[in-house]
């Protein structure tokens, strides 16, 4: 990896941080430390992994939970392993039963419609057993640690849940959503920076997952928990469905970037539209980050992937398209040809014819992994189940109404997940894991990250820093604040809306870990939020 780690040329607060035994990194500094502490307990990084995953649904309820879904990339012993732990809609959802509800445009987002199976636990049991060193008891102690006792609220968090209480409050209708307040504000108000929460019914419910290798949740009293609220309040998961959940391990996907291997999880998730928008770009040579060319090639190498990816990008088993035709060398030369000297606004072509947690984690014994955990849209959907902590997710919102969409809403199908992790490899060694969280920003930011590393030679921690943009739609494109007013204007005249944003936090959040021939570990973390870089 081509780069001087002493070179900065965004504002930060922060260094790249270098170690030899053992790194872990993510948005938050106490799961980060749980992390460090199973690996000088003798764990590895899976256990890292899973350990950080745990405690992140602990302090930082914001963007992830017991009740969400998670991917990870393992590099274990020179092979590069794929997880998807996402679940399925329930058996008795369907088009039809919306319908007669008066449902008829879009998936809600709140609320036990949206919810599907939670994927979350399963992910953290089958990465425990299959690659850790440590029970799951041991790993699981200091996320269950910090619910007990209580921690104490960082910056970000802090006014992520303040944002979601005052959204909450005046939007929430039903004594369904009950618990959500009296679970996280339990004081008629949302926590503030500094002040200690803790939640015991969330602890006993991690106790449990450990003690049970999942089996609670899954087919023992919380599923049974589940099923009676679900009941209660006419949702549509079961405990059968519950009980049907397996995760999937998978082949991951990849594209060659420049001499670079770029990896990610295959459909159901979006990393293939980073791919795409990669390939496409593939075939330009970039000099400089900051000029009007490379800004213009980026928006539209990225806009014409993401149509392609919201058309075809599915549960594999309903997509009417392939992944390698998809990520063919053909089809991306032919959506490069559509690119020109104005902003275009992309559709779909034919490949036939021609709310989130992100961390990584690395050891001395050379294992890496990259893993994302998420509820969706910060808390979920709302639902709270009563005396667990349990906050489900509603991924079933990214499903599509028109029963002729790949996308489309059936029962026992996976939606289309926006939540991606990355790894890095060249030469068929790893580089190491990396990724940006944030709904649909996520593709955009893997994309942005790697042209940061490859193509323009910046340290991962510069790479973090540096100003981000994000196709929102049609031609429209927002901006940090540090984007440079003169390149603004001149994309402008090019027709694109250029449109800036003072909410960095839309702009995802993100962490990177690579590995040096010699082993040495570099990181950087992300400064859009409380992130940390736990190392020894």
């Amino acid at each position: 990896m081509k780069y001087d780690s002493s070179v900065y040329s965004y504002p930060s607060r922060r260094n790249v941080v270098y170690a030899k035994k053992g790194m872990v990194a993510t948005s938050q500094p106490m799961a980060a430390q749980a992390g460090l502490e199973i690996l000088r307990k003798g764990g590895n990084a899976i256990d890292a992994a899973v350990a950080t995953a745990a405690t992140l649904t602990v302090v930082e309820p914001t963007s992830n939970g017991i009740g969400g879904d998670n991917f990870a990339l393992v590099w274990i012993k020179d092979k590069l392993y794929g997880l998807n732990s996402s679940g399925k809609s329930p058996k008795s959802i369907s088009i039809e039963s919306l319908r007669e509800r008066g449902i008829t445009k879009e998936v809600p987002l709140y609320g036990l419609v949206p919810v599907t199976v939670p994927g979350a636990p399963a992910g953290w049991v089958e990465l425990s057993k299959r690659f850790g060193k440590l029970p799951l008891t041991e790993v699981l102690a200091p996320a269950i640690r910090y619910a007990t006792e209580g921690f104490a609220l960082t910056p970000n968090v802090a006014k992520l849940w303040n944002n979601a209480f005052k959204k909450f409050k005046a939007s929430f209708k039903g004594d369904e959503f009950d618990n959500w307040f009296n679970t996280f504000a339990p004081e008629g108000r949302a926590p503030k920076v500094g002040e200690t929460w803790k939640s015991l019914d969330h602890a006993n419910t991690l106790k449990l997952i450990a003690e049970t290798n999942g089996e609670a949740f899954y087919k023992g009293e919380l599923a049974d928990k589940i099923d009676e609220f679900s009941k209660k309040y006419d949702g549509y998961i079961r405990k059968e469905d519950l009980a049907e959940f397996q995760c999937e391990w998978v082949e991951p996907i990849n594209v060659n970037y420049k001499g670079y291997d770029v990896w990610e999880i295959p459909p159901n998730g979006s990393g293939i539209v980073a791919l795409m928008a990669l390939n496409i770009l593939n075939g330009y040579e970039f000099k400089a980050r900051d000029t009007v060319d490379t800004l213009h090639k980026q928006f539209e190498g990225m806009k014409l992937a993401y149509v392609d990816g919201q058309k075809y990008v599915a549960d594999p088993r309903m997509m009417s398209v392939t992944v390698e035709q998809l990520l063919s060398e053909e089809y991306a030369a032919k959506r490069r040809s559509l690119i020109e000297a104005e902003a275009l606004t992309p559709e779909a072509g034919d490949p036939a014819l021609g709310g989130t947690v992100y961390m990584a984690t690395a050891d001395e014994e050379g294992n890496m992994v990259s893993f994302i955990q998420s509820n969706y849209h910060g808390f979920g959907s709302g639902i709270v189940i009563p005396g667990t902590g349990i906050a489900l997710h509603n991924r079933g919102n990214n499903f599509v109404l028109d029963p002729n969409h790949d996308n489309a809403l059936a029962p026992g199908k996976k939606p289309y997940h926006t939540i991606i992790p990355g790894f890095l490899t060249k030469d068929g060694k790893a580089v190491g894991p990396f990724g940006v969280m944030g709904g649909f920003m996520q593709p955009q930011g893997h994309v942005q990250v790697i042209m940061n590393t490859i193509d323009f030679h910046m340290n991962p921690q510069d790479t973090l820093d540096a100003y981000r943009w994000q196709w929102v739609g049609g031609k429209t494109i927002h901006i940090e604040p540090e984007f440079p007013n003169h390149l603004a204007l001149q994309l402008s005249r090019m027709g694109h809306d250029i449109v800036p944003q003072l909410d960095t936090t839309l702009m995802g959040r993100g962490q990177i870990i690579w590995r040096s021939e010699d082993g040495t570990l570099c990181g950087g973390t992300e400064p859009r939020t409380d992130g940390t870089i736990a190392a020894w």
